[in-house]
């Protein structure tokens, strides 16, 4: 079905870039996609997408090197010092040698004519020029917590029990909807927890309790409480000792009543062999 409205025209000289990573063909198409003033700074577009700050700066950098981009300090009126960034939806410098420009058949091979300004506005349904007035990005630390010495788990059969218990950790907090992948990934570090004697509850409330606010990876802090928390193996059960079983019965060789002793003799009551015969 043709679209008539709210739709983006891009060039294929943006879709089947050689040299734009895909990260950053797509951050365009979105960039491109929106209406003039939109905030398109680093931290702006991390919040809206799940790649984070790092791969986002670094896609905004490579369309800046393209001429996709183009970034700039200024001054507001009262003062500030913000970063202003202009987006085009052509380059605004020629294709690299290795990539000219394609030839029609029998005709001749057309010159490319550098584009240094932001192109005209087009109609209300295509995609226009965004320039955009954002306040400098601050440094957004990441914070990856690596302990001295983490144990890794074991490496051993997968329980179907782990399996289950790392894909229903979206109940207890949406932001913990595993892929399969990290799924399959991560099960081998619950079962060492449960071949260790941990209840499935408790290691349930382990993993979903406490997650910070600002979790970028979820896959990721799993993983390090499966390797930093992983319990000891529980100690092993005495061996039981056997029962001593009781001695048989014997009968008295003095007064022939029945009494338990490991041999025959005299019961506790008549007294040693010989004394009474002395008497």
């Amino acid at each position: 079905m043709k679209h008539t409205d709210h739709y983006t025209v891009v060039g294929n000289h943006l879709a089947q870039h050689r040299a734009l990573s895909l990260v950053a063909i797509g951050l365009a198409l979105h960039i491109q996609s929106l209406p003039a003033g939109s905030r398109v700074g680093i931290k702006a577009l991390a919040d809206r997408f799940p790649e984070g700050v790092v791969r986002i700066a670094a896609a905004l950098r490579e369309l800046e090197a393209h001429g996709y981009l183009e970034r700039s300090r200024v001054r507001t009126a009262d003062g500030r010092v913000v970063s202003r960034t202009v987006s085009y939806n052509r380059p605004r410098t020629l294709p690299p040698p290795h990539e000219p420009p394609p030839t029609p058949p029998g005709g001749r091979a057309p010159v490319p004519v550098p584009v240094a300004e932001p192109v005209a506005a087009p109609p209300p349904q295509a995609a226009a020029p965004v320039p955009a007035v954002v306040p400098a990005p601050a440094v957004v630390p990441v914070p990856v917590p690596v302990p001295a010495v983490v144990p890794a788990a074991p490496a051993g059969p997968v329980r179907q029990e782990a399996l289950d218990l790392l894909a229903r950790l979206r109940g207890d907090d949406p932001r913990l909807l595993l892929a399969e992948r990290d799924v399959r990934r991560l099960a081998p570090g619950v079962t060492a927890w449960l071949e260790r004697g941990a209840e499935p509850e408790a290691v349930r409330c382990v993993l979903a309790a406490g997650l910070p606010d600002d979790m970028r990876s979820p896959a990721a802090l799993i993983g390090y409480r499966l390797r930093s928390g992983l319990p000891p193996e529980l100690p092993r059960e005495p061996a039981p000792t056997a029962a001593r079983r009781p001695d048989p019965m014997q009968n008295c060789d003095g007064c022939d009543r029945g009494f338990r002793a490991p041999a025959p003799g005299r019961c506790s009551t008549c007294p040693p062999e010989g004394m009474d015969a002395a008497a």
